[in-house]
């Protein structure tokens, strides 16, 4: 769930992206997974889903041993990749590493999170 004011808005990473619409200082708690809030589903469950629901929610998901498949039921789920990414990840929740100013997209690395598949699946 965010905890920032961020929306969605056109990105020049890769289509739709997460932007700040407030000044958010390092260290702030951005995101935090809240149970009721964002929607976890297993491997068997996404199988069940038709193909293109399957397509949407490995796009927008990451996948959490722990937890299974994690979908952010805000903007969050639109924060797109970057190598040097404007946010640290703890499994719970994504801090900002640095200060985020006003219009600037939201990024997070995605590598942590296994293979690199959603590269590929951007691209369809």
């Amino acid at each position: 769930m965010l905890l920032v004011d961020a929306r969605a808005g056109i990105s020049k990473i890769q289509g739709i992206g997460l932007f700040a619409h407030e000044f958010i200082p390092k260290g702030t708690c951005v995101w935090v997974f809240h149970p009721d809030y964002d929607v976890v589903f297993t491997e068997e469950q996404m199988q069940s889903f038709p193909p293109p629901a399957q397509r949407q929610a490995r796009r927008y998901a990451y996948y959490d041993p722990t937890k299974g498949y994690v979908l952010a039921s805000d903007d969050s789920r639109f924060a797109n990749h970057a190598d040097d990414a404007n946010l640290t990840d703890d499994g719970d929740a994504n801090y900002a590493a640095r200060d985020i100013q006003v219009g600037e997209e939201i990024t997070w690395d995605y590598r942590p999170w296994g293979d690199m598949d959603f590269l590929e699946s951007t691209e369809n």
